[in-house]
């Protein structure tokens, strides 16, 4: 099943992804990579309206998903980076918002 179709889950408890497990769903994620625990991406846009819009899109994904990325943005850019606190780590829900996120522009 596609990530971008699967839905976040509780993670409590449960450890996070090994580093193969993290490289492995890295190989499948164009643009994000490994970033202090995280996985980030950057993502350019043509103006700041067209960033607010996609900042708004992933506010959204974030609520429904109830999974909140670090976002920093400026006019022409947004940076976001996912991690799941309840494990320490990464997990299979950064992915799925990941894969999500990545939906918005295809």
């Amino acid at each position: 099943m596609n990530l971008a179709d699967q839905h976040c889950k509780p993670l409590e408890g449960q450890p996070p992804m090994s580093d193969a497990q993290v490289r492995k769903h890295l190989a499948d994620a164009p643009g994000w990579a490994l970033a202090d625990g995280s996985i980030e991406k950057t993502f350019r846009f043509e103006d700041y309206h067209r960033t607010m819009a996609f900042v708004n899109a992933v506010a959204w994904i974030a609520h429904r998903e109830d999974h909140h990325p670090d976002i920093a943005f400026s006019y022409n850019r947004c940076t976001l980076r996912f991690n799941t606190h309840s494990v320490g780590g990464i997990s299979l829900n950064d992915f799925i918002c990941a894969a999500k996120v990545d939906a918005l522009l295809t």
